[in-house]
């Protein structure tokens, strides 16, 4: 069975099991004590994953780190459809696209979620103005998607593009950064919470909650 190095309040980890429970694909986690107990940076971690990084996926002999790489491992081989990575060059390349756009939300709503509510130093107010930089930019294409008659990202239907970008922009108040300004993000943000398997976690809850 799939196994997943998970922390519960992680958006990256989150992700994952958000994607596993939409396509019905079973997984175990195991928890690592990422705050704060840092069991991510313990010997035993780094004997698995030598970056210290969560999360971390076990697939048989295949080992993987980095949510973004993990999305598309899973989408490749558990979706015989391709819906979530679409096999399109085209459409291929854009999720890509909005896979590097995830890492980008990442660096910035996430950093400054991590400074809000577990005290890591850094400099938070220049993460929450580039995270609004690129929460602006993604408003824009949602509202003109929409005008077009499309709801996401990167096609016509949900990708993994959507899964990527999801967590750290519905967490983003937990950061300091609200929404209130971007209302087609919004919208998304609503739509992704009606996606058939949905899964909440702490800060996200599911529609019927």
């Amino acid at each position: 069975m799939i196994k997943l190095y998970n922390y519960e309040l992680s958006g990256n980890c989150y992700k994952l099991r958000l994607f596993m429970n939409i396509i019905g694909l079973q997984y175990e986690t195991v928890a690592v004590d990422f705050y704060p107990g840092r069991e991510h940076k313990s010997a035993e971690f780094l004997a698995i994953n030598p970056w210290g990084q969560l999360p971390v996926l076990e697939d048989g002999q295949c080992r993987l780190r980095d949510a973004q790489a993990i999305l598309v491992y899973l989408a490749s081989a558990y979706d015989p459809q391709s819906n979530w990575f679409p096999a399109d060059p085209q459409t291929r390349a854009q999720v890509c696209a909005w896979l590097a756009v995830a890492d980008d939300i990442t660096r910035t709503a996430s950093a400054a979620r991590l400074h809000d509510a577990l005290g890591y130093e850094l400099d938070v107010e220049s993460a929450r103005r580039d995270a609004r930089v690129i929460f602006r930019l993604i408003d824009d294409h949602l509202a003109e998607t929409e005008m077009e008659g499309g709801l996401w990202l990167a096609a016509e239907w949900p990708t993994i593009a959507d899964i990527a970008c999801f967590p750290y922009i519905a967490l983003s108040q937990e950061g300091g950064i609200s929404r209130d300004d971007f209302p087609a993000i919004r919208r998304w943000i609503d739509r992704v919470r009606h996606l058939n398997g949905f899964i909440g976690m702490p800060g996200i809850f599911a529609p019927h909650v």
